[in-house]
């Protein structure tokens, strides 16, 4: 079975986390949106994204067609699977769903095809603090999915395991750590490693081949991807792959994305003194929009790094391959492509930070192909305007 993910207007409400990635393919539990709906439909999922996305995220000949910023449920589920050719899946003006024998966009399939109703609940990613104020809901959904029916690997009885819901994959191993499961599950990835004297309260996802190092306080509602190494204090964040917080400092209620890298002794602020709501930029108002929360964080996007000490303000953006160092609290919204903190910024020019991108992953064994060249590009261009220096 094929199914496509089609973006819809969150694309836009979800930068800059999608500038580089269509929104199904955002980490929130433990797989991504669009690994969900695969394991859930036992399909192959392809992207109806922007173009300059499309080349890297190709679509799939599929005759369902799925909103990318939900992520599945049972009851969900069986409303998609009852769709016929023709029909459209709906709730409150967000198209869930539709099957079609041709292409057609979501903005025409709510005005051609007979409309069916979902009365049903989901989670639904609009904005980028949703992925951690939904992370451990989808935490605790991918757990069970992914251990339905299996056995769980062992770990070294030098740990101490509190609770009985812990899920560890092959290869994974951890040594004189503490894991208390009673209020959450945890789940160990294949090939990953908790180091000595670590404390991890669930609900927690260490994915594949990513690293805890020694004595790293970790609280609950916490999803670290692939190929991460993280340290220090750690509480309801989700860092996406490849990206490192490998020292000592403080990372709350927190998305941080691919190919990042905090820099010793960081913190991010998530209460505001005065206690009050929370806000964050948005890339479409061009000015602060307010979430709601008491409790936020810092977003950081692709490729965006951070000097020892970085000190970042509570609900701080940090754009793509934005570059932050220097004394002081940074602004609330680094733009795209920025160079430098508190004391003032210059652009960070293109051909610079491709050669620090080649570099970094090297460093993983991968190549900075000409793919992510153009997509990297291409951001640089859409977001000039943001960067006013």
């Amino acid at each position: 079975m094929m199914i496509n993910l089609f973006d819809d207007v969150s694309w836009l409400s979800l930068r800059p986390l999608t500038f580089t990635r269509p929104v199904a393919d955002l980490r929130v539990g433990i797989l991504t949106i669009a690994e969900k709906w695969a394991k859930y439909l036992n399909a192959d999922a392809g992207f109806i994204t922007q173009t300059y996305l499309s080349v890297k995220y190709p679509a799939k000949p599929a005759k369902l067609f799925i909103n990318g910023s939900v992520c599945p449920n049972n009851d969900l589920l069986t409303a998609i699977n009852r769709l016929n050719e023709g029909e459209v899946l709906v709730i409150d003006e967000i198209v869930l769903a539709y099957a079609v024998n041709t292409t057609l966009t979501y903005e025409k399939a709510i005005s051609e095809l007979k409309q069916i109703v979902f009365d049903g609940s989901f989670t639904h990613i609009q904005f980028p603090e949703d992925i951690f104020k939904n992370n451990d809901k989808e935490l605790r959904l991918d757990f069970a999915l992914l251990t339905e029916g299996r056995t769980s690997a062992t770990l070294h009885e030098s740990n101490i395991i509190i609770g009985d819901n812990l899920f560890v994959e092959e290869g994974a191993s951890a040594y004189c750590s503490t894991f208390n499961t009673l209020q959450g599950p945890i789940y160990i990835g294949k090939n990953s490693q908790v180091w000595e004297g670590c404390n991890i309260r669930g609900s927690f996802a260490l994915c594949d081949n990513s690293q805890v190092k020694m004595g790293a306080k970790i609280y609950g509602q916490t999803t670290i991807g692939p190929f991460c190494r993280v340290g220090g204090e750690i509480n309801n964040a989700v860092i996406w792959g490849y990206s490192s917080k490998g020292h000592d400092g403080y990372l709350g209620n927190a998305v941080m994305g691919a190919w990042c890298n905090i820099g010793a002794d960081s913190n991010n602020s998530n209460l505001k003194n005065n206690y009050a709501e929370v806000r964050l930029w948005d890339y479409e108002k061009e000015s602060f929009r307010k979430t709601g929360l008491q409790f936020c964080g810092l977003i950081m996007a692709d490729h965006a790094k951070c000097a020892i000490n970085t000190a970042f303000n509570t609900g701080t953006v940090a754009g793509v391959s934005a570059n932050i160092f220097g004394a002081g609290f940074p602004r609330n919204f680094i733009p795209d492509f920025s160079w430098g903190g508190a004391h003032g910024y210059e652009v960070y020019g293109l051909k610079k930070m491709l050669e620090t991108a080649k570099l970094v992953l090297a460093r993983r064994d991968m190549e900075l192909d000409d793919m992510e060249v153009d997509i990297l590009t291409e951001v640089f261009e859409r977001t000039q305007q943001h960067r006013r220096f």
